[in-house]
């Protein structure tokens, strides 16, 4: 009886699934609602930018479909070295609206509505295309975490439906921060995992953004809608947005709404590092050697993935950072000799080149910041570094005169 009665509901959720489509796609215009449903960040990493979805409505049968573009499969073909590789592959879904926010109310995420006021030719015209992208043939996007992802598709969509009123509109309204500082806002609930991103990031993350740009999130769509007025049939200028109601309240940890100061912390972990090694070179070698050994693969594992993110993939996000100025593949060359230098073994040749550019390398990364429009923002990871460098040198330096 459980299994009948099981394959019974499934059976009468597909049969509504299919009456919903098939309402919201024969519906006129004047019948349809559409509105944009955005959804709280969740605990998981790759929630914490949070979803939304545009929402069509047929008020004559009272059926809702959500259309999102958030939908990707780990078993797809080569995901992970595709995903490594910055070709992520994304596609358009649609699903029932009591079902979709179901799961994010169970989730604990909130879920806020705000009916859009488009006419009849518009929201047919949003319809028509939503329908359109979800064949086979249209549905697959190549995913971009800032310009093309599942907030900035919506976006889209609404805007070409509104003949480009939001485009026009929001590209004239600056945003409060960068492609940097909204990542490591709303990564900060995962420290490692914010430091490894910050790290990562080139200058591309901290070009000024306007309003347009910096709805790549949900959040910050949701709020710059309000902004935008269009005409109605009549050519009466309204608010896009009609009304916002929240349908369902956040349970989890709301992200902070300014972004961490890393320089603080990471300057007094570099300063600590680096008290650290000069302390234990002379009273404690074998502490000395295995703290700087730990820094030195950190900084050659850091720049290897840099340089490998720059030159052979397509994250153009992570591509040309100074970064690399203050961790790179050079860091590898001293492991060994920093371990027989517990002994007192002097430096190579080969070596002390090496630290020499290192040395070079450190004050380029700082004179950069003196020059005139200086775009990457990495002064925390200079703070951290350049106590841990001169450190090491210093250390270094001493075991040669030994």
């Amino acid at each position: 009886m459980k299994l009948a009665s099981r394959l019974l509901l499934t059976l009468a959720l597909l049969l509504c699934s299919a009456y919903a489509w098939a309402s919201v796609s024969e519906a006129s215009g004047s019948n349809l609602e559409v509105s944009l449903i955005t959804y709280g960040p969740g605990d998981i990493y790759w929630e914490r930018f949070g979803h939304d979805a545009i929402e069509l409505r047929d008020t004559a049968s009272g059926e809702e479909i959500d259309f999102n573009y958030g939908v990707f499969n780990f078993d797809e073909k080569n995901f992970f070295i595709n995903f490594a590789r910055g070709q992520m592959h994304y596609l358009i879904n649609a699903e029932v609206t009591r079902d979709e926010e179901d799961f994010y109310k169970q989730a604990g995420r909130s879920i806020t509505k705000q009916r859009l006021a488009l006419t009849p030719a518009q929201a047919v015209a949003l319809r028509d295309f939503l329908f359109w992208n979800l064949r086979p043939k249209n549905a697959v996007y190549n995913y971009d975490y800032y310009v093309d992802n599942c907030t900035t598709r919506v976006r889209d969509a609404l805007d070409r439906a509104l003949g480009g009123a939001v485009q026009s509109r929001l590209t004239t309204l600056p945003s409060g921060m960068t492609y940097r500082q909204q990542t490591v806002r709303l990564m900060s609930a995962q420290p490692w995992l914010m430091l490894i991103l910050d790290l990562g990031l080139g200058p591309y993350a901290d070009h000024p953004l306007n309003a347009w740009q910096e709805s790549f999130l949900p959040e910050e769509l949701q709020k710059n809608l309000r902004h935008i007025t269009i005409p109605d049939n009549h050519g009466v200028t309204q608010p896009l947005v009609q009304s916002e109601e929240l349908l369902s309240p956040n349970r989890l940890s709301a992200p902070p709404t300014t972004p961490p100061d890393l320089r603080i912390p990471l300057g007094i972990a570099g300063l600590l590092l680096a008290a650290l090694i000069v302390l234990t070179w002379h009273h404690a070698p074998l502490i000395y050697a295995l703290l700087s050994e730990l820094f030195l693969l950190l900084a050659g594992a850091a720049g290897l993935l840099m340089l490998i993110l720059w030159t052979l993939t397509t994250h153009h996000s992570a591509w040309a950072n100074a970064n690399l100025l203050l961790f790179n593949p050079f860091a590898f060359a001293w492991l060994r000799p920093l371990w027989r230098a517990r002994r007192g073994v002097g430096l190579s040749r080969f070596a002390n080149g090496a630290l020499l550019l290192q040395l070079i390398a450190l004050l380029a990364a700082m004179l950069l910041h003196l020059l005139p429009d200086v775009v990457q923002q990495n002064q925390p990871w200079i703070l951290f570094a350049l106590p841990c460098w001169l450190a090491l040198a210093w250390a270094l330096r001493q075991t040669k005169q030994v």
